[in-house]
């Protein structure tokens, strides 16, 4: 499948270049989706477990970038490009780049490398991707796939750069890992077999993985010798694995290119992976009645997938249907509890104009809870959050919501006139006064 997306994606990038603006200069932007990044951890989790790190220490992030690749930054903060999710053949060849950057974070490699520059530039990256300002400056709704701005400068080919010995001992530990979890490591061997001819490529016109991950004759020789004396060389991954990989690669490629997916998974499709792509790609081609009726086909399918209803409730909110998107997201919520970004679209569709009391108050406590979490506190989120605070006639409460705002944004005046405001309204020694104290210590802290 690499080729026919591979293809379709020197397509997309000429006709849709709107796509990748900020990339194209070296900037990054990132992808928010509650389904992904919950797959994503249910494939790294064994890993991480069997590298002997906590996984609740390790965050993924998805960079909105057509290039084959995942790094490490930052120490234990492992980013994925889009283009590795939709160029990936199977999700065997997923977990091998996953085990392999474990091998990264498992071996202090980073720490090991241009620690100086990798503390000051990765601190600016991961500051920037956590802010999301932009999405909470466009209105962008926290809910399915969000395309969120980021703004810093940063030199991946520079900065994240192995050496060769780096590069031989996580690949080595990659195919200890999936070893040990009993998966094949066919996979990753496959993987760099298919970038073999890269190193031959001048380095301008390299796939980016080759670039951050130097790739030798040597390498792939000794990574193929690893997985053929493996005892689990013909066990493939789960089933349940294979399933989410389809599904998510074609919810990236559904969203990302939209009229290329039209064309890749054609109109007599009919497995899950495939309506999933065609549902997607409708709404973002604007044929909203024919994406819902897909979205609809497939919950009748699979009633008990949170993300199938959260999908349709980003249809109807994105479409101003907040009523019906309401109870798409109150599904979704029911069969996955807890998770942020579906909290703060549900919180969206009860905060309006129009609310009643009780709706306002049920909003305000999806908002804490998704706030009370690190993926939770976005700008956007806090935004309605003061929002909502503000309808209930809470002032004291939106003026913290608004430094909170503030502060995940970077905006130091904005966290400290917010600030000094709460103090004004609450009483003394109350949690939300309490709060403010420590926005007002980070805010002081940011770069005016």
């Amino acid at each position: 499948m690499r080729k026919a997306i591979v293809t379709l994606l020197a397509v997309a990038l000429i006709a849709t270049a709107v796509v990748r603006p900020a990339a194209a200069q070296g900037r990054f932007s990132l992808i928010a989706d509650t389904e992904i990044e919950y797959t994503l951890r249910q494939f790294l989790q064994p890993i991480l477990q069997v590298a002997g790190v906590s996984p609740s220490a390790v965050t993924i992030y998805i960079v909105n970038d057509p290039g084959l690749n995942a790094f490490v930054a930052g120490g234990q903060n492992i980013f994925i490009n889009t283009g590795l999710l939709i160029g990936a053949d199977n999700v065997e060849e997923l977990l091998g780049v996953l085990a392999h950057e474990t091998g990264h974070v498992a071996g202090g490699h980073l720490a090991r490398g241009s620690e100086q520059l990798a503390r000051a530039e990765t601190r600016a990256l991961i500051a920037t991707l956590l802010g999301v300002a932009a999405a909470a400056a466009s209105g962008q709704p926290e809910a399915g796939i969000a395309i969120l701005g980021g703004g810093q400068d940063f030199a991946v080919r520079e900065l994240l750069s192995f050496t060769r010995s780096m590069e031989a001992a996580a690949d080595q530990a990659a195919v200890s890992y999936l070893d040990r979890i009993g998966v094949t490591s066919e996979g990753l061997a496959s993987f760099l077999e298919s970038l073999a001819d890269q190193e031959l490529v001048p380095t301008s016109r390299q796939v980016e993985y080759v670039r951050t991950h130097p790739l030798t004759a040597d390498r792939i020789d000794a990574v193929r010798s690893l997985v053929d004396r493996s005892a689990y060389r013909d066990t493939p991954a789960p089933a349940e694995f294979q399933e989410a990989f389809f599904r998510i690669q074609a919810k990236v490629y559904g969203f990302l290119y939209p009229r290329q997916a039209l064309s890749l998974y054609g109109a007599d499709t009919t497995s899950v992976p495939g309506l999933y792509a065609r549902a997607i790609a409708l709404f973002r081609v604007g044929s909203v009645d024919e994406a819902l009726a897909t979205m609809d086909q497939l919950i009748a399918r699979e009633p008990s997938n949170p993300f199938l209803h959260e999908m349709r409730g980003q249809i109807l909110l994105e479409n101003g249907r907040l009523a019906e998107a309401r109870e798409s997201y109150a599904a979704a919520d029911r069969l996955l509890p807890g998770q942020p970004l579906i909290l703060i679209a549900l919180a969206q569709t009860l905060s309006t104009e129009s609310s009643s009391d009780a709706d306002l108050q049920a909003a305000i406590g999806h908002l804490e809870a998704a706030t009370a979490t690190p993926r939770g506190q976005t700008a956007f989120a806090f935004r309605l959050l003061a929002t909502a605070y503000g309808r209930a006639g809470d002032l004291g409460m939106a003026a913290v919501a608004l430094a909170e705002e503030g502060l995940a944004q970077g905006d130091r005046t904005t966290a400290l006139q917010q600030a000094d405001r709460a103090e004004q309204i609450l009483p003394a020694g109350s949690p939300g006064y309490l709060r403010v104290q420590d926005i007002r210590r980070a805010a002081e802290e940011l770069d005016d």
